[in-house]
């Protein structure tokens, strides 16, 4: 069995550029294949544009974060289901709440057959004008060579308290 486990990847004004260190013995194609699929979707969301977001994921796929996040709280669901609805959030939502220098960091990926985890760092600034930082862990489950599933997982009180009284 091979894991992945990436360097630093970093995100700025819709580009990411993702550093990599591997260890791979053992490696298969499948988790090789996942772990791309994956690196991937993290650069076509930094592009913001709705045809390459929308390329990554299955038709049905399903993005699932904790009930009580500030992000979840904005948009009105901690539930996205359907390729849809994650485009919508990834486009048009997710930017026009983190307004100004979005950056993320990667921490590492970890690749297991058709599962990958990324853990993460973003900072941005937030539509109220106050920075953001938090960190995150993502499950990604891959299907067919795109995103299925993702769960998300972060500190929800400290998400919370940067976003301050709305």
């Amino acid at each position: 069995m091979g894991k992945f486990v990436s360097g630093c990847g970093r995100y700025r004004g819709g580009v990411i550029g993702i550093v990599v260190g591997m260890d791979v013995v053992g490696m298969d194609v499948q988790t090789e294949s996942s772990r791309d699929v994956v690196l991937r979707a993290w650069k076509a969301f930094g592009s913001r544009d709705p045809e390459q977001v929308a390329a990554v994921f299955t038709t049905d796929a399903e993005w699932f974060a904790p009930p009580l996040n500030a992000t979840a709280v904005e948009v009105g669901t901690h539930h996205m289901v359907g390729r849809d609805r994650i485009v919508r959030f990834l486009t048009e939502e997710f930017p026009a709440i983190f307004t100004a220098d979005v950056e993320v960091e990667f921490r590492s990926v970890i690749a297991e057959g058709s599962t990958v985890v990324v853990e993460e760092r973003m900072r941005a600034t937030l539509d109220s004008g106050r920075p953001y930082d938090n960190d995150y862990c993502f499950v990604f489950e891959v299907r067919d060579g795109l995103v299925h599933r993702i769960r998300e997982y972060m500190d929800t009180r400290r998400g919370v308290e940067q976003f301050g009284p709305r």
